[in-house]
């Protein structure tokens, strides 16, 4: 049986093709990465760091790399992580230099000296009637060895600045325990950006499977006569579409897994696999009160904030402490004499007592610009107070939605296939053409990704919550069990 088609009918089945082309297109982009080698990791901030590292040494072989593997090895190489550890050990010199001033100095200093001095150079004549005075004195000798003791009795400034910089190091230490988890963000990320890629090139070589087998059947019937010559150049336009989509899905996996292996440290062209497929495990829900709780109670960054707070609070003590006196006390002891042979116990001991009078307004500078920076650390505290309750919000809906999501696809996903058999053997029955099937076929993709994205996003919403509860460290190994 040979079908005619009339002028509109040839029209409608040219623009049903260019629209199933452009929705082709359009699926295409989707298998895109939106990560790329050197881009920021959502939730860190925009910081590029933590999409860095630095590489470890090349092995041989094929390594097999799960999502908890990739999460060690970052924790290990990533390059945010490695720079706060860095912070840390700053921090302490910093402390270190703080607290110099409330430790005590001791210095040995001995010295000798033999000096011959002309009176007549320092501007000394001396003349007596009768007497011929040399103008040149010496050389006499000078001996001197004593241990010399600095210790600053009350500094109320420098004591100020001690406990300043150690609540400063504390802040530190919490930004490091924070970048960890950062660290668990971005390799979630990435890892599970790289396998929602890769089961976009399973589904693609499978779309491609089934238009192949639709191009060869519309060749057939178009060769038989039963078919007009329209339904194999329709065919052949989606099986070259599926194609673009497949080139495109590997190359998007390829550069996503050099995504992968910048973030976690793999030596440059060291080969890998991911182990872990798509997992899907239920999640146990959590309300929002008690999510709040945990965050405020485990997130490091808030306690960063607090301490750094606390920080700028003590720093304006230090700086108002600018007005007040202060004590010192210093102490030598030695022996002295013009020999070492002829040397002498020798000491001396003095208190002193510093009393600021008039220093210019420069106290009163440094008090102007501790407030400031104690009321920038109290905003920032405060905003910071408002994110956690962002986030933790935004990852429980993302996690019920993306939940509900996976659901939904799935069911779409069966009746795809269902709609493409029937569309298939309506075809083969000769009462379809194959604008019906490449609109199944359309359908069947569309689902797939829907599929794939929606579980890459339940999947991302749990690491999420897990970042938002500072706890993803030890959350993701009981959110991620198995393959």
């Amino acid at each position: 049986m040979r079908l005619c088609y009339g002028p509109s009918r040839t029209f409608l089945l040219m623009g049903v093709l260019l629209f199933g082309a452009a929705t082709s297109l359009a699926q295409t982009g989707t298998t895109q990465s939106p990560s790329t080698p050197g881009q920021a990791i959502p939730g860190t901030q925009g910081v590029s760091s933590f999409a860095g590292s630095v590489p470890g040494k090349a092995l041989p072989g094929v390594m097999p790399i799960s999502l908890r593997d990739a999460i060690d090895r970052g924790l290990k190489q990533n390059l945010g992580l490695l720079l706060s550890n860095a912070d840390i050990r700053g921090a302490r010199g910093q402390r270190w230099e703080q607290l110099s001033a409330l430790l005590p100095h001791i210095t040995v200093a001995p010295y000798a000296d033999v000096s011959q001095i002309n009176l007549k150079e320092l501007g000394i004549t001396i003349n007596f009637p009768g007497l011929n005075l040399p103008s040149v004195v010496g050389p006499f000798s000078y001996f001197d060895a004593r241990v010399n003791v600095a210790q600053s009795v009350f500094d109320w400034k420098s004591i100020n600045a001690s406990h300043a910089a150690s609540q400063r190091l504390k802040s530190t230490e919490y930004t490091y325990k924070d970048a960890r988890d950062l660290v668990v963000l971005a390799v979630g990320y990435t890892y599970l950006q790289a396998i929602a890629d890769e089961a976009r090139i399973q589904t693609a070589e499978a779309q491609v499977a089934t238009a192949q087998a639709l191009y060869n059947q519309a060749s057939d019937q178009v060769t038989a006569g039963t078919s007009p010559a329209i339904d194999g150049l329709r065919a052949k336009v989606e099986l070259q579409t599926r194609q673009q989509q497949l080139i495109q899905a590997r190359n998007a996996f390829a550069i996503q897994k050099l995504t992968v292996a910048r973030v976690i440290g793999l030596a440059p062209g060291q080969e890998f696999d991911l182990t872990d497929k798509s997992p899907y495990q239920p999640f146990e829900g959590i309300t929002v009160d008690d999510a709040l709780k945990r965050a405020y109670a485990s997130r490091s960054d808030y306690k960063a904030a607090l301490s750094e707070t606390r920080a700028a609070e003590f720093s304006r003590k230090a700086a108002v402490a600018g007005y007040f006196p202060s004590l010192s006390f210093n102490a030598d002891y030695g022996a002295g004499g013009q020999h070492p042979s002829t040397a002498s116990q020798v000491f001396d001991v003095r208190g002193t007592l510093t009393i600021p009078i008039f220093q210019g307004g420069s106290v009163h500078g440094e008090v102007l610009q501790a407030d400031a920076r104690l009321q920038q650390s109290r905003e920032r505290l405060e905003n910071l107070r408002a994110q956690i309750d962002s986030d933790v919000r935004t990852a429980l809906l993302n996690l019920q939605s993306s939940a509900e999501l996976v659901d939904v696809a799935r069911s779409n996903i069966a009746l795809a296939e269902e709609t493409l058999v029937q569309s298939r053997d309506r075809f083969s029955a000769g009462v379809a053409d194959t604008v019906e099937v490449v609109q199944s076929q359309e359908l069947l993709a569309s689902a797939h990704e829907q599929y794939i994205s929606s579980l890459y996003s339940y999947n991302f919403a749990k690491i999420s919550l897990a970042r938002a509860l500072g706890v993803a460290e030890e959350a993701v190994k009981e959110y991620f069990k198995g393959k």
